[in-house]
């Protein structure tokens, strides 16, 4: 099941790919001959009550015959429990008991299901429960991704007293990654939605490729106001119209996550887990870096942080391979095995995971070996700044501008022309169910709506790892629009690697909480600080490609450049935005790379 919400455009929907998915699959297996595994016992239907007398309802799972207590691990999902069976036989195997509990409103569970409004709350009570029950020894642990990633840390902050440590991998973020990013929205919204609407699951429903591409193209197509999604689809949806009405990051969010103060109280080790292609990424790395940034040094000395060359889903069940791009066999980790290691050393006083050598642990593409580092920031070793210039005309990958460490000196600017009435780029995209990172034509500026720069052939293998910060000027005719900028290694027969991806809506250009409107024909500073965090290896003889356009797809709510309220925009409203990139000595717009070696 691919998740066609593209956050960032036309690389964006391999970095968006199973965002908020649940993962059906165990883990890896190990070689060699099978041994006999240790005997579980269940027990089905068990209810656990809430502090406002609604019943949630978990299956349990525990080795059989043991004599003593032990730790308990739960996740708690929208996705119904029977989705995450082998997770809970392999930990019930491997000494811990397991519950399944589905959130409220889903699966055998009491109450109405909104979206991440419930699950802190209702999460502390389970913990708490659990911990009373003759089978716990009083040490309760929470596993799970995106979606069951969020939920630990809004259980977290909640500061139930019997929660011992958490392991949040590819953690959705409300208002950082979902259900916006950078506050611009996807259709794929109504796909999950519905994919969670009622009590049961509706998986094959939710991954019906050609069913979603159908409505999203056709919505795109007629350029109807995105408000009218739900509808369309045919799933009338309060949550959706509720979400639209929340198109900043505000205060209905803010009270779903750790705010400043209780990220300070948080007492638990934590470790967290993403990946470079990973959708929810800035989300998992929201909740890291604030934890870093707010949290006592004694704790965040045990909170542990690895990145892989993973998607979505490779955050749980790891593969060598996303949308064509290959790593080497070290990149498949037994996340089974090492979740058990980190529940033993923090739940059982065992040693600590041999694998987490230091806090960070990163995977390099292209050198396809993991590096470790103190810090996120230690990584870094130089900042290095290739400044944007072009002779005027920087149309495409084969009439490109430059990237050097030359000030410009050619024209003063590039122009390009987006026309959100235009829908040649729709009708390609609605025909692609897999985004590939690796491609052989690449980002190529087919239609004219973005300029594109390159670098000259790297004369040494360069490692860069961290993020990326573009600062461009621009001027435009327009009170808004959306913008987006795609990072590729070049190689030097053409391939291209998809890096990394920001987007930006202009009226959001100083701040997410305030929309300002662009002033007409002015120069303005437009910087973007939100690239995924990456690690590659850059070989020798390739090039960089900077593509920066007006995003124009079908899983993205348009922007009509009109500043009105967007989800209510049609065709009716849009206007044809005129964009002009200046590159001149009093406007430098560059491109800031972290380089590792």
């Amino acid at each position: 099941m691919r998740n066609p919400f593209a956050r960032r455009g036309r690389l964006g929907a391999v970095l968006l790919a199973f965002l908020l998915v649940p993962i059906f699959a165990a883990g890896q297996q190990s070689g060699g001959e099978k041994k006999e595994e240790p005997q579980v016992e269940m027990r089905w239907g068990v209810k656990i009550p809430l502090r406002d007398g609604v019943q949630l309802n978990a299956t349990v799972f525990k080795p059989k015959d043991e004599k003593e207590p032990l730790p308990v691990v739960f996740t708690l999902t929208p996705y119904i429990g029977d989705t995450y069976l082998e997770r809970a036989l392999y930990f019930s195997r491997h000494g811990y008991v397991y519950a399944l509990v589905d959130v409220r409103g889903r699966g055998n569970s009491g109450g109405s299901f909104e979206p991440f409004a419930n699950e802190g709350r209702d999460g502390h009570d389970v913990v708490e429960w659990l911990a009373q029950q003759p089978w716990c020894n009083g040490k309760v642990a929470m596993w799970g991704g995106s979606y069951a990633g969020f939920d630990q840390w809004s259980v977290a902050k909640e500061f139930p007293q019997h929660l011992a440590t958490i392991v949040p991998a590819a953690a959705a973020h409300p208002g950082v990654d979902f259900p916006m990013s950078s506050n611009i929205r996807g259709p794929y919204l109504m796909q999950w939605l519905t994919f969670t609407s009622g009590v049961t699951s509706n998986g094959q429903l939710f991954g019906s490729f050609p069913f979603w591409s159908e409505k999203f193209y056709e919505m795109y197509s007629r350029h109807l106001p995105f408000r009218e999604l739900d509808r369309l689809v045919g799933n009338p949806s309060p949550v959706f119209q509720k979400w639209l009405d929340h198109p900043t990051p505000d205060a209905y969010y803010d009270a779903m996550v750790p705010n400043e103060e209780q990220y300070k109280r948080l007492r638990m080790p934590i470790l967290t887990i993403t990946g470079d292609y990973d959708g929810d990424q800035p989300g998992a790395m929201t909740y890291y870096q604030r934890h870093m940034r707010y949290g006592a040094a004694d704790v965040t000395a045990n909170h542990y942080l690895i990145i892989g060359p993973w998607d979505h889903a490779g955050t749980r069940t790891p593969r060598a391979e996303v949308g064509g791009l290959k790593f080497g066999p070290a990149s498949v980790l037994d996340l089974n095995d090492l979740h058990r290691q980190w529940y033993d050393w923090t739940m059982k006083s065992g040693p600590k995971p041999e694998f987490l050598k230091k806090r960070v642990a990163y995977y390099v593409t292209g050198a396809e070996e993991w590096k470790y580092a103190d810090t996120l920031e230690s990584i870094t070793k130089e900042r290095r700044t290739l400044y944007l210039d072009s002779s005027g005309t920087a149309a495409d990958a084969f009439h490109s501008g430059t990237l050097s460490a030359e000030k410009p000196h050619g024209a003063a600017a590039d122009r390009y022309t987006f026309d959100p009435m235009d829908t040649r780029s729709g009708e390609l995209e609605r025909k692609e169910e897999e985004k590939p990172v690796l491609s052989e034509r690449g980002a190529l500026n087919l239609f004219g709506d973005g300029v594109v720069y390159h670098t000259e052939a790297l004369a040494e293998d360069t490692e860069v790892t961290g993020y990326v910060k573009l600062t461009v000027w621009l001027a435009m005719d327009v009170p808004d629009t959306d913008l987006e900028a795609d990072i590729y290694e070049i190689l030097p027969d053409g391939t291209s690697i998809g890096l990394t991806s920001a987007i930006m809506r202009a009226r959001y250009r100083d701040s997410l909480r305030e929309a300002k409107p662009v002033p007409a024909g002015e120069t303005v500073r437009y910087t973007f600080e939100n690239f995924t965090y990456f690690s590659r290896r850059i070989a020798k003889g390739s090039r960089l490609r900077l593509v920066i356009m007006c995003p124009n797809s079908i899983n993205l709510e348009k922007n009509y450049n009109a500043f009105g309220e967007i989800s209510r925009e049609s065709g009716a409203d849009a206007h044809t935005a005129h964009i002009s990139l200046y590159h001149d000595a009093g406007h430098a717009s560059a491109l800031e790379l972290p380089i590792a070696r």
